[in-house]
């Protein structure tokens, strides 16, 4: 790359482009290479890409003027465009390019159509920008749009002084295959789970004091599992929130049931009896053989039964996670997965695309899997979008992964008014989440800037109990500092 050093974005469309990460960056000019070399030249307010393959030029293009970048930002940010969407189109006239998110790899792409938006570009100006210049498929382009339209309300206008609660319980019965979270065998730690409460109670108590004189709009307790632990330290732990923090403007507060074979009817009346509004039952799949595969010990007539035993008690918003692309299922599967969940009516969808982590068990032994093909996982995402649609449902929020199959995307769906709130706060990031427990992580936001500054927990369970009140000091003087300059 000739006067050009940001090698991390351009390694990251690569990575998708060619569908590989064996990909290296020379510290100086050669041509003896076997396979594709791409030469990257910016020079003043013009981009030139060129591919070379066994040494022969097959491609190029330039970007003749920078500044005509029509994306409504400064000109540093129009070169880092200028510089992917140069390689892109170069790569486009010699390769069959699936690439239906353009140049745009990050996690949040809603954050770009936020963004414009804020500048007070209307929808169809937006639309030419995305489909233009980061060279979305314009369904991409028209999901964005949709999405973040139904977010405005939640969103705007911004108060800096608004914040979210996240609470980790990172205890599970087992680890499911395509597991990457934090978590850990209530089997293996079971005995750190009445220390880990303790713990957690203790930050509760320090973090409720310190954010006393700021407005909590949604809380969520995820993990892990919650509902792994006893019945009795998730209801401390619950009630401790509400001793410690001023719940008086609060929008929604979740728990993250999860996994079926950790809920039952006691569970459930706890959950409600503490006012918890919403909740999530994750069967990820319908199908037994799948669910037996991914090391969940319940069955799909399980799931049916502890739904409807939620749906009888009553809970404001029940949300159900599905993934789609998980080992040996087909278009045949997801339908009989949509057609269950048609039938049991929740009030949220999740819907995820397989994302294999380095850090999971399905990584690890990928050879022992069947994994469907990109083509095939369209069909599935669009049987589910169908699906969705017929349930009265719409998108409300996406993100994407790294290592998500097919560079496809995460959406949750939702019925009129019952969008999880809290999820659009977290991903969108217009609002400030502090994080409680092991691997939780606080996101500052600063309203200036429209800029996240992160700080982790500890992740390792045995760390954060054994040194609770001096990471809770550590934590109270940056916080003190971050929310002095940002809030």
């Amino acid at each position: 790359m000739k006067n050009y050093n940001k090698s991390h974005p351009i390694y990251e469309l690569v990575k998708v482009l060619f569908e590989t990460s064996d990909i290296n960056f020379l510290d100086e000019l050669r041509f003896n290479i076997d396979g594709y070399l791409i030469i990257l030249d910016l020079d003043s307010n013009v981009v030139n890409s060129k591919i070379y393959l066994n040494n022969d030029l097959i491609s190029e293009n330039n970007i003749d003027n920078i500044e005509n970048i029509n994306i409504k930002r400064p000109f540093d940010k129009k070169i880092g465009i200028a510089v992917k969407k140069s390689i892109y189109l170069a790569l486009a006239q010699i390769k069959n390019i699936n690439a239906p998110w353009g140049i745009l790899t990050g996690i949040r792409p809603s954050k770009v159509v936020h963004d414009l938006r804020e500048k007070n570009i209307d929808n169809d100006e937006i639309i030419d920008i995305l489909t233009a210049e980061y060279l979305l498929d314009i369904k991409k382009a028209q999901l964005l749009v949709e999405i973040t339209s139904l977010q405005k309300k939640h969103i705007y206008p911004i108060n800096k002084d608004n914040y979210s609660l996240y609470v980790s319980i990172p205890f599970c019965p087992s680890r499911c295959v395509y597991c990457s979270f934090p978590s850990y065998s209530t089997f293996k730690w079971g005995h750190f789970i009445d220390s880990y409460t303790n713990s957690l109670i203790e930050e509760i108590k320090e973090l409720g004091s310190f954010m006393n004189d700021k407005i909590l709009k949604t809380i969520y307790i995820g993990g892990g599992t919650p509902t792994a632990i006893p019945n009795e330290n998730l209801e401390m732990i619950i009630k401790a929130i509400y001793k410690y923090f001023d719940i008086s403007k609060i929008l929604e507060f979740t728990v993250e049931a999860g996994r079926v074979d950790t809920i039952n009817k006691e569970v459930l009346e706890m959950l409600k009896r503490n006012k918890i509004d919403r909740i999530s039952i994750n069967p990820q799949t319908m199908n037994d053989d799948t669910l037996k595969l991914m090391n969940r010990s319940h069955s799909k007539e399980e799931i049916k039964e502890i739904f409807n035993q939620a749906k009888k008690i009553g809970f404001n918003s029940i949300n159900m996670d599905l993934i789609v692309g998980l080992p040996k299922e087909n278009e045949k599967d997801i339908k009989n997965t949509m057609e269950i969940i048609k039938t049991l009516n929740p009030d949220n969808l999740t819907v995820h695309t397989l994302t294999i982590k380095k850090s999971s068990k399905l990584n690890k032994e990928l050879d022992k899997y069947e994994i469907k093909k990109e083509n095939n996982l369209e069909n599935m995402l669009d049987i589910t979008r169908e699906y969705s649609k017929g349930m009265n449902m719409r998108p409300y929020y996406m993100y994407r992964q790294k290592q998500i199959l097919g560079n496809f995307e995460n959406i949750g769906y939702a019925k009129k008014n019952k969008e999880c709130i809290y999820n659009i706060f977290m991903m969108e990031e217009r609002q400030t989440v502090i994080g409680l427990g092991a691997g939780s992580v606080s996101k500052i936001f600063d309203s200036k800037t429209n800029k996240i500054h992160r700080m982790p927990n500890v992740v390792n369970l045995n760390e954060y109990v054994k040194n609770t009140q001096k990471m809770n000091r550590e934590k109270m003087k940056a916080l003190k500092q971050m929310l002095t300059e940002n809030f």
